[in-house]
């Protein structure tokens, strides 16, 4: 893509760095200031669109961007000197997770929940720069010669790509246990105990926690581990918002089960 190829390395790393830095200030802030949407809707945060619309509007420029990207280097024979194939497989395993996110979430979604217009633009901001950092390293920017066919059967490669399908596994039920937790036409909200929420509050978040460590591992690279920072800054805060949320409900009734935040028996 030639827009890509007209960013310099350097350039590539310094916008890195500015994200890895702009995660630290967004972990801290969101101790302070609740993203308004779901279980924690506020109206501080201007107008709300569609949950379902909002959804498919914040995750799909993810989907899009990376299958551009792919589609640019599907004639070539090699990807700036590494294999192909590799390169293709590490790029599915994002447009799988984003395809289900941006596609298959939102219709399966219940009620009519409302998300704030500037937290979805915000998302879309987000999801375009993590897709330009993780497209860019696998198209464009990994060292030649670094994906070889052997990296199919590498450590990391294996035991990567098995953390992020249990990751996905896990986000997926879970999204399952909160959808019925209550019947249709019912509006009250009740404590999920099903699953990892047995341990966690936010079993969904560890779960994509999970899966973004594993695409880490599984790539080995500097974008991997700047999307798994930034999932655990932002999912982070977030969890333990939910757990205070739920304490004020339901008091004692919630405390008692003992849950953590996000990591099960650790945090």
């Amino acid at each position: 893509m030639d827009i890509l190829n007209n960013i310099d390395m350097q350039t590539y790393y310094l916008l890195m760095a500015a994200m890895f830095v702009l995660a630290v200030v967004v972990y801290i802030a969101l101790f302070f200031f609740k993203a308004g949407y779901g279980y924690l809707s506020t109206s501080n945060w201007g107008p709300k669109i569609n949950n379902k619309l909002a959804w498919v509007l914040m995750e799909s420029p993810a989907f899009f961007f990376m299958l551009l990207y792919t589609l640019s280097f599907l004639k070539y024979d090699s990807v700036n000197g590494n294999d192909k194939t590799v390169v293709l497989m590490m790029a599915g395993f994002y447009l799988l997770h984003y395809f289900q996110r941006s596609f298959i979430f939102p219709l399966l979604m219940r009620g009519k929940g409302k998300m704030p217009i500037a937290i979805m633009l915000m998302g879309m901001v987000f999801n375009t720069l993590n897709s330009y950092f993780i497209g860019g390293w696998l198209f464009v920017y990994a060292p030649e010669g670094m994906y070889t066919a052997d990296w199919l059967t590498s450590p990391q490669f294996i035991v990567g790509g098995l953390v992020f399908l249990t990751g996905m596994l896990i986000n997926l039920d879970s999204d399952h246990v909160i959808r019925h937790l209550r019947k249709p036409g019912d509006n009250r909200h009740y404590i999920p105990r099903k699953g990892l929420y047995k341990y966690v509050t936010s079993a969904n978040y560890f779960g994509e926690l999970t899966e973004w460590v594993g695409y880490a591992i599984l790539t080995l690279s500097p974008a991997g581990l700047l999307f798994a920072v930034w999932t655990f800054a932002n999912l982070a805060p977030r969890a333990k918002a939910l757990t205070l949320k739920y304490e004020e409900e339901f008091g004692d009734e919630y405390r008692e089960l003992h849950k953590k935040h996000l990591i099960p028996f650790i945090w």
